[in-house]
């Protein structure tokens, strides 16, 4: 092939629905591969560990239908990676269900359906770490230990090009991924039909997050990736978006502290040669990228453990004087929980929003006082009985602080409302870590059924 065409409609699938106009003029530019990424660890650690979505369910079906029922009619692959947020085995199970309830719905002929899954057994890594094969941790942390892996309660593997390869050579119409790197849900069907890697990959990268990579800012708007054998061209759909050099350029290059690299299962994308060419109005051209192999294959993982229940409670300040003296206000309220519960065995974390001025710290208010300030009080206890105490504890306290200079009952002017509500467990990220493997699939079991 000269060239191949991929659309993506939505830079996280069902985060947001994806916009309709848009994604059906990508679908009359005949492109030759659907596809989208589905997750993020952007949404935090509660999703993962507690195997939930972050979006509404109605939301994901809608995307799926959408981009389904496009693939059927034109006769070309749909691939969806980190089914449901987080690409847990359930999430897939469930993005497969709804493609066989969206088929008979609307009667659709046969085709082919292939998915994998990526959840790891947490026995599987303790062998790794006691047989001497490191799990090395991401970022600042360090190699990962038998006790954070205990306190982990589930854990997802990165899938990278390999298993959607695997059923792109089966003959699939229809790829539901487990967790999965996003730039390789796009590159693997680039890869599929022989283009080289560093393209594929930068096809990837420059399409995971579909409209981003356009100007004006506009999200779940469609964006065209199309590969050659030495570039990629990037076209928005939308009509009120370009794709150009700055908007190309600064989403392929943000993230990440060296701006030019960006590592994939296997290898690392380098982007410090890049060529970015303004094509046409709406197009860039991107040449020059390359693609350097790893001497040891490493897969990420991703690990989140409960901490415990959690409620929130929000606070809202106007006295000026309480406004001055808010760090004394928590620090009071932080020392009546603790005479309550002890100093142990519960959280209490305050954000306070307004504070110096309605934009935070920027150079232009940063010494204007504020009018109004609202404190955001999470409190994490082991049962949700004492995470609602303490969380209530921590915020009806901030009206009792003890100020100097304050005489009489001033709480009745100081605060203008205050709410304590459950939220969600609270979970933390447990590994964010990578582990060596001797075969890039055996993390990532690959099935395959007939749908019609």
């Amino acid at each position: 092939m000269q060239s191949l065409k991929i659309i993506c409609p939505n830079g996280h699938l069902g985060f947001a629905p994806l916009k309709t106009e848009s994604f059906r003029l990508g679908v009359a530019a005949r492109p030759d591969f659907i596809a989208a990424d589905s997750g993020s660890d952007d949404i935090g650690p509660v999703p993962l560990g507690s195997d939930t979505c972050a979006s509404p369910k109605a939301w994901q079906r809608h995307d799926l239908e959408a981009m389904l029922l496009a693939a059927r009619k034109t006769g070309v692959p749909m691939m969806i990676g980190s089914a449901g947020d987080t690409g847990t085995n359930s999430r897939v199970d469930m993005y497969v269900d709804m493609i066989r309830e969206i088929a008979a719905e609307h009667e659709l002929p046969p085709f082919k359906i292939g998915w994998f899954y990526s959840e790891v057994d947490k026995e599987l890594v303790r062998g790794k770490i006691r047989s001497g094969s490191a799990v090395h941790g991401l970022d600042v942390r360090e190699a990962l230990t038998e006790a954070e892996l205990d306190a982990t309660d589930r854990i997802v593997a990165m899938a990278g090009v390999h298993p959607y390869l695997e059923l792109l050579e089966a003959g699939c119409d229809v790829i539901i991924g487990g967790r999965s790197s996003d730039s390789a849900i796009f590159a693997s069907a680039a890869m599929h039909r022989g283009f080289p890697e560093a393209q594929s990959y930068y096809l990837g990268k420059v399409l995971e997050c579909a409209s981003f990579c356009a100007e004006p800012y506009g999200a779940k708007e469609t964006v065209l990736g199309e590969i050659t054998p030495d570039a990629v061209n990037v076209t928005a759909m939308a009509p009120w978006q370009r794709c150009t050099i700055a908007s190309v350029a600064g989403h392929a290059m943000y993230e990440r502290s060296n701006p030019f690299h960006e590592f994939v299962a296997g290898g690392m994308l380098d982007m410090t040669n890049c060529l970015y060419d303004q094509a046409s109005e709406k197009t860039t051209r991107v040449t020059g990228m390359e693609f350097v192999p790893a001497e040891e294959f490493r897969v990420k993982l991703e690990g989140s453990g409960k901490i415990g229940e959690r409620f929130v409670g929000m606070a809202g300040i106007r006295d000026p004087y309480t406004i001055a003296h808010v760090d004394d206000v928590i620090a009071w309220a932080r020392t009546q929980t603790e005479e309550r519960f002890g100093k142990e065995g519960w959280e209490l974390h305050y954000n306070v929003f307004g504070r110096n001025g309605i934009m935070g710290d920027m150079e232009p208010l940063k010494d204007r006082p504020s009018h109004e300030l609202c404190i955001v009080v999470q409190g994490v206890a082991p049962t949700q009985e004492m995470a609602e105490e303490v969380t209530m504890t921590g915020t009806r306290q901030l009206f009792y602080a003890r100020l100097p200079d304050v005489k009489g009952t001033a709480g009745g002017v100081s605060f203008i409302f205050d709410e304590v509500m459950k939220a969600s467990p609270a979970y933390r990220w447990t590994i964010n870590h990578t582990m060596a493997v001797d075969d890039p699939l055996e993390l990532f079991p690959t099935h395959t059924a007939t749908i019609g």
